[in-house]
Parts: structure tokens; sequence; C-alpha cells
């Protein structure tokens, strides 16, 4: 019998103030206007957020003409355009500082179903996902 590694890569990174009333309440906004399961999907929206705008100031320390700044950055900019998080007329390292977490979960395919209007409410967008009548 063969064995399959587990892969151990973070998902999500929990929060430093497990109980700042702020960032709860905020979360809880989030949950309820994009009808997410728990805190952990904020929490891995969150992350790949931080990700991305690290490597975006990791990148606007180099030089302007530096090749791995051009290739790199151009990489990074493409992709959250393909995704649709950043806009085709923003193609700049800085807009990708200024992003925010609901652009993120705007683009969730829940979030679409309901913005398009085939469902009635949000989380009546999850079961038709869950039951898999929209794939």
């Amino acid at each position: 019998m063969v064995r399959v590694p587990f892969v151990y890569n973070k998902t999500y990174s929990t929060p430093r103030r497990p109980f700042e009333k702020e960032r709860l309440d905020q979360e809880l906004k989030l949950i309820g206007q994009f009808g997410l399961r728990n805190k952990h999907e904020v929490w891995r929206v969150r992350y790949t957020l931080a990700k991305i705008r690290k490597a975006a100031r990791d990148l606007l320390t180099l030089e302007e003409r530096d090749p791995k700044r051009l290739f790199e950055g151009n990489a990074l900019l493409r992709r959250l355009v393909r995704i649709g998080v950043l806009e085709e007329n923003k193609m700049k390292l800085d807009y990708v500082l200024g992003l925010k977490v609901e652009d993120f979960l705007q683009r969730r395919l829940q979030t679409q179903v309901f913005n398009v209007g085939l469902a009635k409410s949000i989380h009546h967008a999850r079961v038709l996902i869950r039951q898999r009548h929209i794939r």
C-alpha cells in the first residue's frame, strides 16, 4: 500500500488578539454580508490578501527598472486582473496595496450567484451551489 504524503501548507492564520471587539464585529458583518460559514473563511481571505500585499510591498522596495520587479510585478498584476479583483486600468503595484477583503469576497461564486439574481438570498445561493444546482 502506497502512502500519500500530507500537504502542510497554511491556508489561514488566526488573529493575534482573539477577543478584540472591533475585529469581531467586522468579521461578523462580513460573514452576514457574504454568507460565509465561519470565521475560517474570513481568515483565509485575509491571509491570501496579506501574502499578495507583502509580495507587492517587497517588489515596491526594488528599483523601477529592476528585472525582478518588472517580471514578478507584471505576473502578480495579471493574476489579480484575471481573477477579477483588480481592474485593467489599475494595473500598478500601488493599487494592489489598496485592495480590501471585500474585493476578494465579491468574486466568490456564492456572491456572484446572489448578485445576478439566481438566488433569493446569499444563503440560498450557498445552498444552490452545495446541492450542485449551480457549478
